[in-house]
């Protein structure tokens, strides 16, 4: 038992502190990032995506990210880029100087984000003591799902992997066990540059066609809005704010949302913006969204995020209307 015990401490990764492995108590489990994976080049890389994805969305509040370990543990960064991704407004104080005021406010912005995210709190990777105490590991998983979520298209790393030791204290000694957890999808990029690249190609290599597929498109979604007294005529602008979006895809899908669910007449762009995310939470959660789109986008008016959105609806009803329909809307 006691050289079982020795074995055990052998197998500890350099980099942890005698003293934390002391502090276990009896049944207590904890988990430390093997120094060789921290300077992996995929690991490297992803920090740096992720880090300059936060600064660049954070520029007009002019906050700089340098240490995703020590800089984003308080909240504060947290509560800015969720406020700047999604139309959340949380009720905290802007900047918490003791530490249970931070804990408190990370609480706040982990919860919003949990909701946005549609994640149950017991299935997350990362929880507020971890990310309070600067845990490395649940903060990327954490960053990567905000990622995933309200930006797919960003270019992050695939296939990340880390190599972790868990160290659990028992009534016989201490316990060690090496594994690797994935931190990215093996298919991150690969999947997604093939799919933006037909849209790419198509604006670069044929210009000439854009506006043809703009005509398809307008007909397509005419003719399913027709009977909401609806039209469109002008793709580049008429989706900007979501509504037309959100309506088109329950006449669809046949969804009914209450308007206490969006902004029928936003009046603001965090309103436009709400409206757009809800439209790309329902697009995903029907497995519709077949090519990456930054909602913000969308209400920036960038034809090409909206053709992206617009073509997957198209593509998959277009396939589904009967020889009937397609017949009278010839004669039509």
């Amino acid at each position: 038992m006691e050289s079982e015990c020795i074995y055990n401490l052998l197998q500890l990764p350099a980099n942890i502190k005698p003293q934390a492995v002391e502090d276990l108590a009896q049944g207590e489990k904890k988990k430390y990032l093997q120094p060789a994976s921290r300077k992996n080049p995929k690991f490297e890389e992803l920090q740096k995506v992720l880090m300059e994805w936060i600064n660049s969305t954070l520029f007009r509040e002019h906050i700089v990210v340098q240490n995703l370990e020590e800089d984003l543990f308080d909240g504060l960064v947290l509560h800015h880029l969720l406020q700047k991704l999604s139309s959340v407004t949380l009720e905290v104080e802007e900047i918490a100087l003791t530490a249970s005021n931070q804990k408190r406010k990370l609480a706040i912005v982990l919860e919003a984000l949990h909701q946005c995210l549609q994640l149950e709190e017991s299935s997350a990777k990362w929880n507020v003591e971890s990310i309070f105490n600067k845990d490395l590991l649940p903060t990327l998983h954490l960053l990567v799902a905000m990622a995933k979520h309200f930006q797919p298209d960003l270019p992050l790393p695939a296939n990340v992997q880390v190599e972790v030791v868990t160290v659990e204290s028992t009534k016989n000694g201490l316990k060690s066990e090496k594994f690797v957890e994935q931190i990215t999808d093996c298919n991150t990029n690969s999947n997604q540059q093939s799919k933006v690249d037909v849209f790419d190609e198509l604006f670069k290599l044929a210009p000439e066609k854009v506006n043809a597929v703009k005509e398809a498109i307008i007909k397509f979604v005419n003719k399913k809005m027709e009977r909401l007294g609806l039209s469109v005529q002008n793709l580049d602008t008429q989706f900007t704010d979501g509504v037309i979006l959100i309506l088109l895809i329950g006449q669809l899908e046949g969804y009914f949302l209450h308007l206490k669910e969006f902004f029928l007449t936003p009046s603001s762009p965090a309103e436009m913006l709400h409206n757009v995310n809800l439209a790309m939470d329902l697009l995903k959660e029907g497995d519709l969204l077949n090519y990456p789109v930054n909602p913000e986008d969308i209400t920036n008016g960038d034809i090409k995020a909206t053709l992206r959105v617009l073509y997957s609806l198209f593509s998959k009803h277009k396939m589904l209307e009967t020889p009937e329909e397609t017949k009278t809307e010839a004669g039509h």
